[in-house]
């Protein structure tokens, strides 16, 4: 077996995305990499398409800074799931040549890389947005507890469906660590930049992995497609989380994609405690994730 390019044992940032793309990419020449935009510090968010099926699915991770163990989920996923295509080997006892040929997969796996560096200490004080962060942050250098992007957004929001009655909801009336939408929807490049995406694909269905909570979300007020609860049926059985049907939610990509697209869409909270969750939990967490994406392979 060859050596593992993703390093599960260390927390995942931004320059250890990169790097880990880079080698995927060298390895398994069939996954397909590009941009869908800038961060507002100008870091690029990749995307990596893997797949030849003619349906087309998205997940996501890392919108919240502090829930950045999703984007070491999804990256593993993606080795693990390019590696047992190449062999011809099943993956988590699921056939992955036969997912591969249905289902073209695309993944952004870290939608807030500004907002992951901050959490990692990892922005350097000369940058721009860093004091005024820190002063969002009550002085405090350490940004762990951290959700939104570097000018206090939070991206997931950020989306034009209920934002209102979201920002309402929420009473966060300005930037800072968590909860603020924003003075208006899509002001921020980072959501700009998923959502100029997603209109640009004809997904089937979308995933957002966020933390914590081991559920699944899959409605947004009564606009989602009949079989949505069929697939979050099918996806609970999977991965053992349990579907929940939201009330009051709002301004989410998975409530923008429903509203705007009127197909199925998904949050999906891994793992227990409290945010950032602890590496300790990734084997039990990717276990979980694993087979819940495998399913939604075939779907």
């Amino acid at each position: 077996m060859k050596q593992r390019i993703v390093d599960e044992s260390k927390a995942y940032g931004y320059a250890d995305l990169i790097e880990d793309i880079v080698r995927l990419e060298e390895r398994y020449p069939f996954i397909q990499v590009d941009s869908i935009g800038m961060s507002v510090l100008g870091k690029s968010i990749p995307v990596l398409r893997i797949g030849s099926g003619d349906i087309h699915i998205h997940i996501n991770g890392s919108f919240h800074a502090n829930e950045w163990i999703t984007s070491l989920l999804l990256m593993k996923f993606i080795e693990e799931y390019a590696e047992a295509y190449m062999n011809a080997e099943r993956l988590h006892g699921s056939d992955a040549c036969k997912r591969f040929v249905h289902t073209t997969l695309w993944i952004v796996p870290m939608v807030n890389p500004d907002g992951v560096e901050l959490v990692h200490g990892r922005i350097s004080s000369e940058e721009p947005h860093y004091a005024q962060a820190l002063e969002w942050n009550n002085g405090l250098i350490d940004f762990s507890g951290w959700k939104a992007n570097i000018r206090g957004i939070d991206l997931n929001d950020q989306f034009p469906a209920g934002w209102e009655r979201e920002k309402e909801r929420r009473e966060v009336f300005g930037p800072g660590p968590r909860d603020y939408g924003g003075e208006v929807p899509l002001c921020e490049p980072e959501a700009c930049a998923m959502a100029e995406f997603t209109r640009n694909h004809s997904f089937r269905m979308v995933l957002a992995i966020h933390t914590q909570g081991e559920e699944i979300y899959w409605n947004y007020r009564d606009m989602e497609p009949p079989e949505s609860e069929d697939i979050v049926n099918r996806l609970a059985q999977a991965s053992t989380y349990a579907p929940v049907k939201l009330e009051d939610s709002d301004a989410g990509y998975k409530d923008w994609f429903i509203q705007e697209f009127r197909r199925p869409g998904f949050t999906v909270e891994v793992g227990l405690g409290v945010n950032p969750l602890p590496l300790a939990q990734f084997p039990t967490m990717y276990e979980a994730i694993a087979k819940l994406m495998l399913e939604a392979l075939i779907i």
